[in-house]
């Protein structure tokens, strides 16, 4: 059976579908039938998504939401609900970032980070696994990072909630077994390498320099692995070669992987040019960074060819 027959009709849910990766799968789960319930604070951008779905002869609604609120995801659920019936799939894409020596990174912005990347998904994953244990039926995604497994180092609160990630998907996983629904109810985690869209604009940045990562990978890679898994689900699903062999190296040498990854991070780190601290996207939305990719590569060549 096709993709395109396996998600016709379906009821999706994508949170953080404004721009990045969520938009991105909310487009091509469209295409290919699904009914689209997509969420974000950015309300402007959302009926924008929402418009061009349409426009595609694709169905979708949207409701604005902020993660870190309890009762947003609860409206969430209600509208998708009240405009589809059911949910199919839940697809857990939250994930905002801050950039630096620990340190150097203000408390509220820790705890930020933990608000949004943990407990948003948390709210998110509740909410759904309680429509899908009624239902017995469904898919819950949860959209972690390489960082589920390797620590990356000016990463470090980021990194330990996509540990979370990985962490509470894998317990899920196992709790399903043990209650009776593991043939009837699904959890994925998405684990991609770094990746070229809005996530580096909006990130916090105390690092001094404009965020970067070695070789960021396109957002189609991530997109695709995503609606796979809304057909296809598996407890980890790293995303790509580098994700895949990072994940390896570091269960083979894990201390090694540590101190190799902290020092390309901070290398890559420092070929960006100089600027101010900022709280990026994570207390209020912002303006820029409003489509799936986020010219992450294009500004890097730039900066590598100022440096020759």
């Amino acid at each position: 059976m096709s993709d395109k027959e396996d998600v016709k009709n379906k009821t999706i849910v994508i949170v953080g579908a404004s721009s990045g990766i969520g938009r991105g799968a909310a487009i091509e789960l469209a295409k290919l039938g699904a009914n689209v319930v997509v969420a974000a604070r950015r309300s402007e951008l959302l009926d924008e998504l929402v418009e061009e779905i349409k426009q595609n002869q694709g169905n979708a609604i949207a409701v604005t939401a902020d993660v870190s609120e309890r009762e947003d995801i609860s409206k969430l659920e209600r509208e998708a609900i009240y405009h589809y019936n059911h949910i199919d799939v839940w697809i857990n894409n939250v994930g905002v970032g801050a950039l630096g020596y620990f340190w150097d990174i203000p408390l509220d912005v820790h705890e930020r980070l933990v608000d949004v990347n943990l407990k948003g998904l948390l709210y998110g994953s509740h909410v759904a696994l309680k429509h899908f244990i009624k239902r017995k039926k469904g898919i819950l995604i949860n959209v972690g990072s390489v960082d589920s497994e390797v620590p990356v180092a000016l990463q470090n609160t980021y990194a330990a909630t996509k540990s979370a990630v990985l962490s509470i998907s894998s317990s899920i996983s196992e709790e399903l077994r043990l209650a009776g629904y593991e043939d009837c109810i699904d959890v994925a985690t998405i684990m991609p390498w770094a990746v070229d869209t809005p996530w580096w604009t909006h990130a916090a940045n105390y690092s001094g320099h404009a965020p970067r990562m070695t070789k960021p990978d396109d957002a189609k890679l991530v997109v695709d692995e995503i609606v796979k898994a809304c057909t296809d689900p598996e407890v980890k699903m790293p995303v790509g070669g580098k994700a895949k062999a990072s994940n390896l190296s570091h269960h083979l040498f894990p201390q090694m992987t540590n101190k190799m990854t902290a020092s390309l991070a901070q290398k890559e780190s420092h070929k960006g040019e100089n600027v101010a601290d900022t709280t990026g996207a994570l207390f209020s939305p912002m303006q820029e960074g409003r489509g799936v990719d986020g010219d992450l590569r294009e500004r890097m060549e730039k900066e590598d060819e100022q440096e020759r």
